[in-house]
């Protein structure tokens, strides 16, 4: 899961299925990168990083170095 580029696209007020045809692939298929179940490939990391005008290291961060970084904070 990419809770930064979820949040871009929340940001940008791009739907997933118009983020999808802008990409020209399936939205099933941006639906499975979203959701994790699915690596996105490099040219497609570079093409979204492109349309939302972001860093493409920082839109594609997993949610598990957070989940991992604040539950060590909650134990101290």
């Amino acid at each position: 899961m990419y809770p930064n580029l979820r949040l871009e696209l929340w940001r940008a007020g791009i739907k997933q299925n118009r983020l999808a045809q802008m990409l020209g692939i399936d939205e099933t298929l941006l639906s499975r990168i979203l959701n994790g179940f699915r690596e996105p490939t490099p040219q497609t990391r570079a093409r979204i990083a492109e349309l939302l005008q972001r860093d493409e290291t920082w839109l594609f961060e997993t949610g598990q170095k957070s989940a991992s970084a604040s539950s060590q904070g909650a134990c101290t």
